[in-house]
């Protein structure tokens, strides 16, 4: 039977006299095939099948002898074998004639494989992996498993090089880690942390180590071609007809770069169930190899699960709590991931935004990373911040309703079934952008050591994220919407809201929608709200008025806080003025402004991210200098700051803070009530703030609606937290009140500077 064969690895070898060829054949005509392949390439060479046909060919051969691993590769027909083999582009949408074509990729039965290498030859290819020397693969023995038998690790590292090399035929979209568990379990490092653990908890080690090899098999996940597919057909319902998917291809080529030389962790925003399938069909289209996804396992159930796991999903618990054995499995496995230089990704918020706007980073997994390069096991990782948002998501609602006290819906096949329904009409669109990739080694190394040093590089992946983020259409008009009052806008008053923001976005280099938005974009963007009932639309009278529909302000907020980050600088500016504005006599009034952003920055920085002083005092400057570039000679007195506030044209203070205060306030009202009292339960008291929030509104004591929200209170519960207002160490009454005075005089300014915002509105519209 004539088959392919790799010429390049052929002519490398072929005349070789001192060879062993290690074959990897599971049936007796992928046999006869190995063996028909080594008689032409290496005659006379023995041809090892089985462990003990290798362990005694490894008896015999020389430390110069050459071991070379074969398998076979069968190749999928048709239009699947056309990009299998490279002379093809990858089909868009996955068809159910496709999944059957690919059930005769890798394996097919037995009983068919002698007829379709006879009939279908050009299906069948044998794969020669990278040889090496007995003398070398001694040496990586006895350097990473030297518990392990030889001829079980020089088998196990000669499937690994033919997996390799299979990658040339079926591409990058299909990478595979194979024999995960066997390869952590037998490492010498791993062996000796197990006894550890094993000494530390009274346990054997035999014990230990088969709660790794189980724990290991439960998150080791493969990316087999049929099963990416398949998982691509199943699951394309809850992803494709929702969205049209816009990506800034600038943003891709160096990924494209990047990835020839280094491992990628990319580390996308999470505002939809729907995320890691959006980016799955990105990057596939922009021929870049699929990423092994580390995701919570509340999504692992069927058909999902099963699935997942076989497409290079990860199913990780949300708490390893007292389990040393899943932390040590979960850890060694992300290092052995990136020792064998898979792409990575996964979700730095821990969860869905529920507000819009980037959550605190969780850090356990950024440890891991960190670790596996402390650790030698990989020389640096480029972290991809990443950036996907959407004009609507059906799944909003009930986010929003979990903001204001409702419980979270179990995952599940009947929820399936639900999201696949909301998700079958187009929402608009769902935008991709790519961060600037950079070096984990470097940011390590720039962070330092200390408490702070990772703190530091999710701060970067952060900002980096916020940075690439762009502002949706739906993003400014809402941002347009929720700072009226409750009052209705007419088209006209929307344009007049929304083009000093998009003149900002572009004065400060960031994506905006300003294309979205020209012509009838405003109109479309508004007829996308009213579908979603998040916008009410009235025309009954002489003129077309549209305002949030009522009960629907926190959906409107998530929206709006997925470009609000673009704006808290100017806010923090414009509130800075008005403090200059009010400087005492014999004060500088530009010192003053300083003092009062840094206070500002501090009393944000549980819902924003914030860099250094240093870069803080750049930003702030570069800010005022778009409201005035001549701002350091004219703040010279009180008057001079109020006037510079007046001549500009657009505020952004009210709507971009207000709703946070607010928030803040109602907590700090909160506290003061309690006197002395300490907090033991933090989430309990969050759930009391709520209550006291929605009276608040009803009395009109806080104007925001989406300010009465459990994640708003929660952030502003840790910054009391890190004031030390929540413990009983010492009295907190006093710090309680001036906490209190501290947000309501903030309150009070940005009221100020909403009066000011209506004067310059209604100038513009005259």
């Amino acid at each position: 039977m004539a088959v392919g064969v790799d010429e390049a690895t052929t002519d490398r070898t072929a005349g070789d006299a001192d060879v062993v060829v290690l074959a990897s054949a599971r049936t007796t005509t992928e046999r006869e095939l190995l063996t028909d392949w080594a008689a032409r390439n290496h005659p006379g060479a023995p041809v090892c099948l089985d462990e003990a046909a290798l362990e005694a060919a490894l008896a015999r051969a020389r430390p110069t002898t050459t071991v070379v691993p074969v398998r076979v590769t069968w190749l999928p027909p048709t239009r699947a074998a056309e990009w299998a083999d490279g002379t093809g582009a990858p089909p868009e949408k996955p068809k159910a004639s496709d999944l059957v074509a690919l059930l005769g990729h890798r394996r097919p039965p037995g009983f068919w494989q002698r007829r379709l290498a006879r009939k279908v030859p050009d299906r069948v290819r044998i794969v020669e992996g990278e040889p090496a020397t007995v003398a070398d693969l001694q040496r990586r023995h006895d350097d990473e498993a030297r518990e392990e038998q030889l001829p079980a690790f020089v088998q196990r590292a000669g499937v690994l090089a033919c997996e390799r090399a299979e990658r040339a035929l079926i591409g990058d979209h299909y990478t595979v880690p194979r024999l995960v568990v066997e390869q952590i379990v037998a490492s010498t490092r791993v062996r000796d942390r197990l006894r550890e653990l094993a000494a530390e908890h009274d346990r054997s080690f035999d014990d230990v180590l088969e709660d790794m090899r189980a724990r290991l098999g439960d998150l080791a996940a493969v990316q087999s071609p049929l099963a990416i597919d398949a998982f691509r057909t199943a699951l394309a319902p809850m992803h494709a007809p929702a969205w049209d998917v816009s990506v800034d291809t600038e943003t891709v080529e160096p990924l494209r770069r990047l990835s020839r030389t280094a491992p990628l962790v990319f580390l996308p925003t999470h505002r939809s169930y729907a995320d890691p399938l959006v980016l799955a069909e990105v990057l596939r289209e922009n021929d870049l190899p699929r990423n092994t996804v580390l995701g919570g396992n509340n999504m692992s159930f069927w058909p999902i699960g099963p699935l997942g796991k076989r497409a290079g999903i990860v199913f990780i618990r949300r708490s390893s709590g007292d389990d040393p054995v899943y932390k040590l499995a979960l850890r060694e496995y992300i290092a052995h991931l990136v020792s064998k230089r898979f792409n990575l990704e996964w979700y730095i918020e821990g969860g869905r935004s529920r507000t819009g706007k980037l959550r605190s980073p969780q850090l356990g997994l950024l440890a891991y990373l960190a670790r596996a390069l402390d650790d030698g096991r990989a020389s640096d990782v480029q972290l991809v911040p990443t950036s996907i948002v959407y004009d609507r998501l059906y799944e909003l609602d009930a986010m929003a309703a979990e903001q204001g006290g409702a419980g979270k819906s179990a995952e599940g096949l009947g929820w399936l079934a639900r999201y696949v329904r909301g998700q079958a009409r187009n929402h608009g669109t769902a935008r991709v952008r790519f961060g600037e990739p950079f070096s984990l080694a470097e940011a390590l190394a720039e962070a330092g050591e200390g408490r702070a040093r990772l703190e530091k590089v999710a701060f970067t992946i952060c900002d980096g994220i916020n940075r690439a983020t762009p502002a949706t259409p739906t993003a400014l008009v809402t941002f347009a919407l929720l700072g009226t009052g409750g009052r209705a806008l007419t088209l006209e008053q929307i344009r007049v809201s929304t083009e000093p923001l998009l003149d900002h976005l572009d004065r400060l280099g960031r994506p905006g929608p300003r294309e979205d938005l020209t012509g009838d974009g405003i109109s479309r963007a508004l007829e996308r709200l009213v579908t979603g009932e998040v916008v009410e639309r009235y025309d009954g009278g002489d003129e077309t008025v549209w305002s949030i529909r009522e009960g629907r302000h926190r959906v409107a907020a998530f929206y709006r806080n997925g470009a609000i980050h673009h704006f808290v600088d100017r806010a923090i500016v414009e509130l800075a003025l008005l403090a200059a504005s009010r400087a005492p006599a014999g004060s500088d009034p530009v010192d003053v402004a300083w003092q009062d952003a840094l206070r500002l920055r501090d009393l944000l920085k549980f819902e924003f991210f914030f860099p250094s002083k240093r870069r803080f005092s750049d930003d702030i400057a570069a800010e005022t200098t778009l409201v005035d570039p001549d701002w350091r000679d004219r703040v010279t007195d009180p008057d001079a700051a109020a006037a510079l506030l007046e001549r500009t044209r657009f505020l952004v203070a009210p709507r971009t803070l207000r709703s946070f205060v607010d928030a803040q306030w109602v907590v700090a009202t909160k506290l003061v009530a309690l006197g002395s009292a300490p907090v033991t339960d933090a989430k309990a008291l969050a759930q009391e703030c709520l209550g006291l929030g929605r009276q608040m509104l009803r009395q009109g004591r806080v104007a925001r609606p989406d300010s009465v929200s459990l994640e708003l209170y929660t952030a502003a519960l840790d910054l009391a937290d890190n004031r030390g207002l929540l413990d009983a160490g010492s009295d907190p009454t006093a710090g309680r009140a001036a906490f209190r005075d501290e947000i309501a005089e903030v309150r009070e300014r940005l009221v100020e500077l909403a009066r000011i915002e209506d004067r310059l509105t209604e100038e513009l519209l005259a």
